[in-house]
């Protein structure tokens, strides 16, 4: 009787390790990490865009017939707790690939994970130059467009303006220094005859908007570069209202077009603005439509600039994987370099010479409308038109 139990439960972990690892043939994992706790304005709508784009990739057979999966963890924006929960995904998951982050210096510290491991990772969201530039690797590819990309999108509008004494406010870590730097580099060479009279660095998160705008107002600009967003930029345009601060002074904003960003300012919203964002009421075309049909179906809500990053994270990432078929990194790397994909804003491509895709941004102005900020006046520019060629390219990123 004795013997028979061993023998039962002996059998019984055979047929569950079987199963196990039947499953594990029959699957494809991806490892995503993103700041869910710190940054729920941006993230839960990137959630629910990478869901449905997992739920319509596996509707339609997934990857070569094999479930896709992607395993997400919390990486409570700390580069640190997302180098760790890289870690974990891709020695105990055993993910084909990385994806996601958002804030900047998690962006790098992953890239810097995937680099000394040899993991491929798919950046989403981090905006700095550095991922794909000064500090790219072979092994990370970037789906956003980046800080020099927006900011030369904006400069071509800013440009135009009569202002000469400018000033700056952005998040004091990475990725407000690098915008703030590459918009004042860009900014310069087209207009030589424009001032910098002042920058403000509020630390990311923490801003004490009364006498940010106090010393703003103080160095007495004709235009402004904001580059503060979430509940920095409720407060900063709160207190700049309150103030008077842009009352006859352009003002010109790296992402508070985003709905994520802008909604939250209701009837404050500042007019007139020039920014990068999502006015996706405004969108006619039928890539659009049809991601806009498909999201609203699923949520019975509207998406917001997240939702499109999560959902063309995940579509990019099974593109590559379908191409590469197979999770080697190398061969991964090589279906990755100059793959065109569909997103809901056109077609885009990953490009070989620094792995950034060319997927673009809206520009226009900001605007009230029944009591609530909008965009008005955009126009969808290609990211393939606002990046250095490849000479300054190759001078910049360090060879693999």
């Amino acid at each position: 009787m004795r013997r028979s139990r061993y023998l039962g439960a002996a059998l019984a972990i055979v047929v569950a390790g079987t199963a196990n690892g039947a499953r594990a043939q029959s699957e494809i994992k991806i490892g995503e990490i993103n700041s869910y706790s710190l940054l729920p304005a941006f993230t839960e709508p990137y959630r629910k865009g990478w869901q449905l784009a997992v739920e319509e990739i596996n509707a339609a057979g997934g990857i070569g017939g094999k479930k896709l999966v992607v395993i997400s963890k919390d990486d409570g924006g700390k580069p640190a707790d997302a180098q760790t929960a890289a870690n974990e995904l891709v020695s105990s998951e055993n993910v084909a690939m990385l994806a996601g982050t958002f804030l900047s210096n998690i962006g790098l510290a992953v890239s810097d994970f995937a680099n000394q491991k040899k993991v491929f990772f798919l950046a989403a969201e981090p905006l700095t130059d550095a991922i794909t530039w000064s500090k790219g690797n072979r092994y990370t590819f970037r789906l956003r467009p980046s800080n020099y990309m927006q900011a030369a999108m904006l400069v071509e509008a800013a440009a135009k303006l009569p202002a000469k004494r400018w000033a700056t406010i952005a998040p004091n870590y990475e990725y407000g220094q690098s915008a703030v730097s590459v918009f004042k580099k860009l900014m310069s060479e087209k207009r030589p005859d424009i001032q910098w009279v002042d920058e403000q660095w509020p630390p990311f998160g923490k801003i004490d908007a009364g006498p940010v705008v106090q010393a703003l107002a103080a160095a007495n600009p004709e235009a402004i570069l904001n580059v503060t967003f979430g509940a920095d930029l409720v407060k900063f345009v709160r207190e700049g209202n309150t103030r008077g601060l842009f009352k006859d002074r352009a003002v010109v904003s790296f992402l508070t077009g985003e709905p994520e960003y802008l909604d939250p300012l209701k009837d404050e919203t500042p007019e007139g603005w020039i920014v990068t964002g999502y006015p996706w009421y405004s969108i006619k075309t039928p890539e659009h439509d049809a991601f806009l049909k498909s999201y609203q179906a699923k949520y019975n809500d509207y998406p917001r600039l997240g939702s499109i990053v999560g959902y063309e994270t995940i579509k990019s990432a099974a593109a590559i994987l379908t191409k590469a078929g197979s999770t080697d990194p190398d061969k991964l790397i090589a279906a990755a370099e100059g793959l065109a994909v569909p997103s809901p804003f056109g077609e885009i491509t990953f490009r070989k010479i620094d792995h950034q895709s060319t997927l673009g941004a809206f520009v226009g102005k900001t605007a009230l409308k029944d009591g609530k900020g909008v965009m008005v006046d955009s126009v969808y520019q290609k990211g393939s038109d606002f990046l250095p060629n490849d000479a300054e390219i190759e001078k910049m990123r360090p060879k693999d």
